[in-house]
């Protein structure tokens, strides 16, 4: 089913194709001249326009023109009993999607609009398969079935069912975008496009023109028109990375998207109206960033309807393996190179290594491997100058904790905690780094000694100039 614009000056042959096109299951609104046609071209969006060539006022290939200049992308069919050469030249010209003569048959007309829809949508697929090329990877997929992703992969399959709003969180290198392709895939959009923004990659005004798009002349080096993210994927998802970074300006504006399903394109003064499910990643805590107003509370209630926490590499250490003879066997199929192998001790030290870069550290690993040590057996030594941080970590602090007969585990654990947080100045992300913890975990834990009254938060130290530069 498609919405048609008709256009007709004479009330039986309107009626007549309203009612034929009807019957075909189309939605129709009529018109019996150019501008008031034009007036509902720039205030809804219509699949195909299908209009006479003669009519009072604004003939057919004048207000092709005028949409043209509009920027109104809607294929159109111009149809008349006084057909020439020269006129259906200019009309095809303008981008007149066909030309017919009256009489015509129902069937016929139908067969027209079918193609001009079907063209429409090959044409805007094209430019979305341009745009996202360089985004697309092979075999990219969730792997792991450690007890800390379970909810995670559980509650992708509820939530993309849903066109709310979706905010995956989580730290860098953690595989949130993963988490979007996911939900999408398992969504009713799959059939339909997916498009990437990363939001910190561009400057203000590129970033508003990527999301919504500009008219020719809009700004310097807009020498043509252009289609942005949200009109591009209507009717599939459209994933907004590192939303955090949006400026506030546009974060005012992708709020009346989210609400109100409409924008206007830079430069513009056209509303358009897209179905875009929106997915948005950050590392940030939102919630923490709109309570010191460097984010918009509205828009973060807008963005967190579906939450999706997504937990580092250290909580799912049970992941490593299947995760690296996942990665090693797609570089080394890519590359053309034997697989390397690992002995126990290499294994044991990425067991035990803390993963500050998450998987995309994992993933940066595992090719320095497969290309450095392909069909060699790899030890530790090979291993340890390719990692970014300090190795076990955690265990070098535990053994800073002398032993104590009739000692409780918590006692201990909780000794531990606080050593590492005066070590780090109470800085909780590092010193969970250190532990070899989650954020989260971390703070679960201080949380509930804190109401057992057998924790108070030591205030933080002003670090000298020697300690801030370390």
């Amino acid at each position: 089913m498609a919405t048609v614009c008709v256009i007709e000056d004479q009330p039986m042959m309107r009626d007549s194709l309203t009612a034929t096109l009807k019957s075909q299951d189309h939605e129709v609104v009529a018109f019996d001249n150019g501008p008031d046609a034009l007036t509902a071209m720039r205030q809804r969006q219509f699949d195909v326009v299908l209009t006479d060539l003669r009519l009072p006022g604004m003939d057919g290939v004048a207000l092709l023109r005028e949409a043209r200049r509009l920027g109104l992308d809607v294929p159109t069919i111009l149809m008349t009993a006084h057909a020439s050469v020269d006129t259906a030249v200019e009309a095809m010209k303008l981008g007149a999607f066909d030309y017919v003569q009256k009489p015509f048959k129902a069937d016929a007309i139908e067969i027209i609009i079918e193609r001009a829809i079907r063209s429409h949508r090959m044409a805007r697929d094209n430019e979305v398969l341009r745009r996202t090329i360089e985004d697309i990877a092979p075999e990219r997929r969730l792997v792991g079935e450690a007890p800390a992703m379970r909810p995670v992969l559980e509650k992708i399959q509820r939530v993309a069912q849903s066109s709310a709003t979706v905010l995956i969180t989580g730290e860098s290198g953690v595989g949130k975008e993963l988490i979007a392709r996911a939900i999408h895939a398992a969504s009713p959009r799959a059939t339909q496009p997916m498009l990437c923004v990363n939001c910190a990659a561009l400057s203000p005004t590129l970033l508003e023109s990527e999301l919504f798009g500009h008219e020719k002349g809009a700004f310097t080096g807009a020498d043509r028109t252009r289609k942005g993210r949200f009109e591009l994927a209507d009717g599939g998802t459209l994933l907004l990375d590192e939303v955090s970074e949006i400026p506030p300006p546009l974060q005012a504006k992708l709020l009346r998207v989210l609400q109100e399903r409409e924008f206007e394109r830079v430069g513009s003064s056209i509303t358009r109206r897209v179905d875009v499910r929106v997915i948005a990643t950050t590392n940030r805590d939102l919630r923490d960033w709109a309570a010191k107003a460097r984010f918009r509370e509205d828009l973060y209630y807008r963005l967190s309807v579906l939450p999706v926490e997504v937990p580092p590499l250290r909580d799912r250490r049970e992941d490593i393996p299947q995760l690296m003879e996942h990665m090693i066997s797609r570089i080394t199929r890519r590359e053309g190179r034997e697989a390397p192998s690992f002995t126990t001790e290499a294994l044991q030290l990425l067991a035990e290594y803390a993963w500050p870069g998450n998987v995309r550290e994992l993933q940066n690993l595992c090719e320095r491997v497969c290309v450095l040590e392909a069909g060699r057996s790899v030890t530790p030594q090979a291993i340890s100058p390719l990692l970014a941080g300090p190795v076990k970590q955690a265990a070098a602090s535990v053994q800073t904790i002398p032993y104590q007969d009739g000692r409780i585990l918590e006692d201990a654990e909780r000794e531990l905690i606080l050593r590492t947080l005066a070590r780090f100045n109470g800085h909780r992300e590092r010193s969970a780094r250190a532990l070899g913890i989650g954020l989260r975990t971390l703070g679960l834990k201080l949380k509930k000694w804190r109401e057992d009254g057998t924790f108070v938060e030591p205030p933080r130290r002003t670090p000298t100039l020697v300690g801030a530069l370390a």
